[in-house]
């Protein structure tokens, strides 16, 4: 189910029949209030989000969102008038997974809604596809069951954390760029400046100091590239 938020009933209206008619069901949203409501309700697998809303805006709900612990795993694509490099990069950094500036193509918005899916669901416990764990130094994962440890205590990862990590622990001592990381993690090419990986970094790091001491220096920064993980697999 996609739920789009988005006070325009004729954009709105538009791209729910877009959908419908690829197989793909969805459910719209002029406010915050009736969004989080039907959250409340029945979480959606996909979110779409306008930036100018009346009351409360696209991205104070995507912060709330991604504060939610039902809900911060869902994927968000912004859905907006506002193109400026800014706001894209704002957007990113606060957590969007994707960013379509109006006006957009019906069919690449069905297209990036179908992508947006399709990685959420390879991150789900039980997806199928490679399963085989991985281990670097103290910390270990478990693909099948979407499981991340640290010297033995559980992590508590969103999607991109543990897509992130995995990212490095499958290639230790390969150096990734923040380009790299920000195509194959959250499937954007995007030129200019963004903190995004950044900070996903710097949240990883503390939570593997959390659970292991030390253990955060695991993730390395590569100056003038970005980051690699050291350690070999054992």
């Amino acid at each position: 189910m996609i739920y789009y938020v988005e006070d325009d009933s004729n954009i709105r209206d538009l791209a729910l029949i877009a959908l419908s008619a690829q197989g793909l069901e969805g459910r719209g949203f002029e406010s915050a209030r009736e969004f989080r409501e039907a959250c409340s309700a029945a979480q959606p697998d996909l979110v779409l989000l306008d930036i100018m809303l009346p009351e409360e805006d696209g991205l104070s709900i995507l912060s709330w969102i991604r504060n939610s612990s039902e809900m911060r795993d869902v994927p968000v694509m912004m859905l907006t008038a506002k193109g400026a490099e800014y706001d894209k990069v704002h957007g990113l950094d606060l957590g969007a997974d994707d960013y379509l500036a109006k006006p957009f193509g019906i069919m690449e918005l069905v297209s990036r809604c179908k992508a947006l899916l399709r990685r959420s669901a390879m991150g789900k416990p039980g997806a199928s596809g490679e399963q085989a764990d991985i281990q670097v130094d103290s910390v270990s994962l478990s693909v099948r069951d979407h499981r991340a440890f640290c010297g033995g205590v559980e992590l508590d990862l969103t999607l991109k954390e543990f897509e992130l990590l995995r990212k490095l622990m499958e290639n230790p001592g390969q150096a990734f760029s923040r380009p790299q990381l920000l195509g194959d993690i959250w499937d954007i090419t995007f030129v200019g400046e963004t903190r995004t990986v950044d900070t996903h970094i710097q949240t990883l790091r503390r939570k593997l100091n959390d659970a292991h001491a030390g253990s955060g220096d695991l993730i390395q920064t590569v100056r003038g590239v970005g980051y690699r993980m050291s350690g070999e697999h054992s």
